[in-house]
């Protein structure tokens, strides 16, 4: 079953993963709003969270609260550092939880990331709720065997110009 105006879709996204694929490849920033319009297209909006790790700046909190404004729920944990220096923070288990709790509920789960981690996590869902798992990421960064795993995948590099966003000077060289 593709698309239906009856599918009860969740939206659950890897800020992390979109935000540095983004900047990585292309340099900008990513519109959640239009992923999240995209994800659900004419079916019917259940929930949408999104993942995200706070720093010790506390830079993020207004992208946070933007977030909030366009319809996520946003869960945040701290960035660890250990004593090394290493740094670690990441949403990979609680997103798994996530995505498998609301299974039981929903119709479609669309995971926005490109981590090939999360295979096992479609399998199982798609094994044991019938629930649709389908994907969001920039295909460039998206490991090939998720994109066969998922029901169906949104390459987000398809259409640059939607789904990121292009603000200020060093864009106005590349639109001539």
């Amino acid at each position: 079953m593709l698309r239906s105006k009856e599918q009860r879709v969740g939206v659950l996204v890897d800020i992390q993963n979109l935000y540095y694929s983004a900047k990585a490849l292309y340099g900008k920033k990513v519109n959640f709003q239009k992923v999240l319009e995209e994800a659900v297209g004419e079916r019917i909006f259940i929930r949408a969270i999104a993942y995200g790790i706070k720093t010790l700046e506390g830079q993020e909190e207004k992208f946070f609260e933007a977030l909030e404004k366009q319809g996520f729920e946003v869960k945040t944990k701290d960035l660890q550092i250990f004593a090394g220096g290493a740094k670690k923070g990441d949403w990979d288990v609680g997103i798994a939880v996530d995505a498998i709790k609301l299974s039981k509920s929903l119709d479609v789960i669309v995971l926005v990331s490109g981590d090939g981690d999360y295979i096992p996590l479609v399998e199982y869902i798609q094994s044991t709720t019938g629930c649709r798992v389908e994907g969001m990421a920039f295909g460039e960064s998206t490991s090939a065997k998720l994109g066969e795993s998922l029901d169906s995948f949104t390459d987000l590099s398809e259409n640059k110009k939607k789904f990121l966003i292009y603000t200020g000077k060093q864009e106005t060289g590349s639109r001539k």
